[in-house]
């Protein structure tokens, strides 16, 4: 049976994403840690990945005019894309710091309290309700990162407290951005994105880059390869882009699925790149008692969408109507959508659960669940 073109294009397209999320979170880490690279100033960093993404944004836009610019009203930038923007750059700034503390895996395996994260967020903000079903799937995501942490032999609080603040801080940028710029209509593709949130990013950054490593700077011999720092923002930009192709072609379960694959393969990867990446039988333990509490919030989530929007119809309209669904459940530029399908109303199923990938979080949030993140995290670990 000969395979579909398309299909072999979809699997291109999901194989460049692992591989594009998993170098970068790699290369983030040899550029920041003191034992390979050495350039240990992750502010720095991330300022360098905010003004790259934000010139190319705007030679694609003003320059080559490859797509037009929304309409943004000082307003709508005053308060949703400066707040945004704040919470973007912490959750990039401590992400980026927790390199220079813990390892590669047991970053990865911390992010699966994305879920967690976002839900505490989104029921505090009134998005989502306090459900006993996936109160229990967060206590058991909870319970397995505590046993994975137990088991992690170069456990470093610092880093673990940076981590796990980043990963909170970007669990309430993707429920401000669902709160702030869904409900205004407003309609953010990665580009546009790029323009209006790097350059904010770069700003908010600049005030602890000149306190905190501005000085570290000026005393120490900090080598700078302008080919290491290019060839780093560029992955992270064509990261930003292949993520917005995956989700273009898939639906969500199997965005999902691609997610789980990239987090095991960086672990290993990680472990073979970087020797002081030990894993112990409590490290994997751990993360995956944590992986089956995030499958079971997916397959709930999943479930109240399909609840909300398929009718019992005949089988061959339900059937067909799940594909669609599929495809618009990993939508990221129809905020529209979550209105249309709830009545009219806001609907918990608009939740901002996301493949928030924190290597490409410009991407705004849909209503795809996040499964063991990132983030979603290009610019960040």
């Amino acid at each position: 049976m000969m395979v579909s073109k398309q299909l072999v294009l979809t699997y291109i397209y999901l194989l460049v994403y692992i591989m594009l999320s998993s170098g970068v979170i790699l290369y983030n880490k040899w550029v920041l840690s003191p034992k390979y690279f050495n350039f240990p100033l992750p502010i720095t960093l991330t300022m360098i990945h905010m003004g790259f993404s934000g010139l190319v944004a705007f030679l694609l836009i003003r320059v080559f005019k490859v797509v037009s610019p929304v309409k943004m009203t000082f307003e709508i930038y005053a308060t949703c894309v400066i707040p945004i923007s704040a919470f973007f750059a912490s959750s990039l700034w401590f992400g980026n710091t927790a390199y220079l503390f813990i390892s590669v895996a047991f970053i990865q395996m911390l992010k699966a309290l994305m879920p967690v994260a976002t839900f505490v967020m989104a029921v505090i903000c009134g998005t989502d309700k306090l459900r006993c079903d996936l109160f229990l799937n967060m206590l058991l995501v909870s319970v397995g990162v505590v046993v994975s942490s137990y088991g992690e032999i170069h456990f470093n609080i610092v880093g673990t407290v940076y981590q796990v603040t980043g990963i909170f801080a970007e669990a309430l940028r993707l429920v401000l951005t669902q709160v702030l710029l869904q409900k205004k209509g407003l309609t953010l593709n990665p580009i546009t994105s790029l323009y209006y949130i790097a350059p904010c990013s770069f700003v908010f950054l600049f005030v602890p880059w000149y306190l905190l490593e501005k000085p570290e700077m000026e005393v120490s011999q900090i080598q700078f390869n302008f080919w290491i720092f290019f060839s780093n923002a560029l992955c992270a930009l064509a990261l930003n882009f292949s993520i917005f192709l995956v989700i273009g072609r898939t639906g969500a379960v199997t965005i999902r699925v691609a997610g789980v694959l990239k987090d095991w393969i960086l672990i290993a990867l990680s472990t073979l790149i970087f020797p002081e990446s030990t894993i112990t039988t409590l490290n994997i333990t751990g993360y995956a008692i944590a992986l089956c509490g995030v499958v079971m919030y997916n397959y709930l989530k999943i479930k109240d969408v399909r609840a909300v929007q398929l009718p019992v119809d005949g089988v061959s309209d339900r059937i067909a109507k799940e594909l669609k669904m599929e495809k618009k459940s990993s939508d990221l530029y129809v905020p529209d959508d979550i209105f249309k399908n709830s009545g009219g109303k806001g609907s918990r199923n608009g939740s901002p659960d996301s493949i928030v990938d924190e290597e490409a979080p410009f991407i705004p949030s849909s209503r795809v669940s996040h499964l063991g993140r990132s983030p979603l995290s290009s610019y960040s670990p």
